[in-house]
């Protein structure tokens, strides 16, 4: 059966357990990274755990209860009601969208642009949205991104859209999280790249870069994703050549051994 397929690919894959996991120095010791899946990420640092877009399609077995959970869209890969309950520690907040909260009113609305402070953590909201003309698949105001502030770095996790000037103008960024929208034509790893040194985080990791992955997840019935992701982590790569910026690749997408 596909659904025991897909299982298969998460526990054998390993997408789940800390061996994936990068480390970043920080104030009082490092910032735990765990890439869950697609655009599901668990940062840890110092006792508190922050999750970014869980999604209960990933291997959350080993995912640690969140103090502060971020959404940053209304797509169901992004904004997954069963993952938000599963990692919710009592009384934690969720930070959504306008558009998210509408579909999941147990949470606060953190509009582009605004900012606060959660379970003790500074975040501000990044707008995220498309400016090709006459193809708003992602419209302004509907998606975030976030900055979070952890042991004095500041993480930014993009969420899904084109290289707005409201991302060329981040400033004192450590990290960075990058989504690539493909196979849809745009933020492709050359404008990824550029728009990455406009910022010039000290570590990079791209997310949301394979879609067929991702649309495989959720339908299983379809066909299983054939996507070159490697020669597009490459490519990114090449693209940031004699610059001073790290690229992690984070394995979001454990491989597919039944085909």
């Amino acid at each position: 059966m596909r659904t025991s397929a897909i299982m298969a690919v998460l526990l054998l894959g390993g997408s789940s357990a800390a061996a994936q996991s990068s480390r970043i120095p920080a104030d009082m010791g490092d910032i735990v990274v765990t890439p869950i899946v697609h655009a599901s990420v668990q940062v840890e640092y110092d006792g508190t755990v922050v999750h970014v877009d869980p999604w209960s399609k990933g291997d959350l077995s080993q995912a640690k209860q969140a103090d502060l959970i971020l959404v940053t869209d209304d797509p169901g890969h992004h904004l997954d009601p069963v993952a938000i309950d599963q990692l919710r520690k009592t009384g934690a907040p969720v930070v959504v969208t306008e558009t998210a909260h509408a579909k999941y009113a147990n949470s606060t609305i953190l509009a582009n642009g605004e900012r606060g402070t959660f379970a003790g953590i500074q975040v501000e909201a990044v707008a995220a949205y498309d400016m090709t003309p006459g193809q708003p698949w992602h419209p302004k105001g509907e998606a975030n991104g976030y900055v979070v502030t952890l042991g004095g770095k500041r993480l930014f996790f993009s969420g899904v859209g084109e290289c707005v000037p409201e991302i060329q103008a981040l400033t004192n960024i450590d990290v960075a999280f990058m989504p690539m929208n493909l196979p849809v034509d745009r933020m492709r790893p050359r404008p990824v790249a550029e728009c990455v040194k406009t910022f010039n985080p000290d570590v990079v990791y791209l997310y949301h870069y394979d879609n067929g992955y991702a649309g495989w997840l959720q339908n299983p019935d379809r066909s299983q994703p054939n996507e070159d992701t490697q020669n597009t982590l490459r490519a990114f790569e090449a693209a940031l050549t004699d610059e001073a910026i790290e690229f992690r690749d984070g394995n979001w997408y454990p491989p597919i051994t039944d085909r």
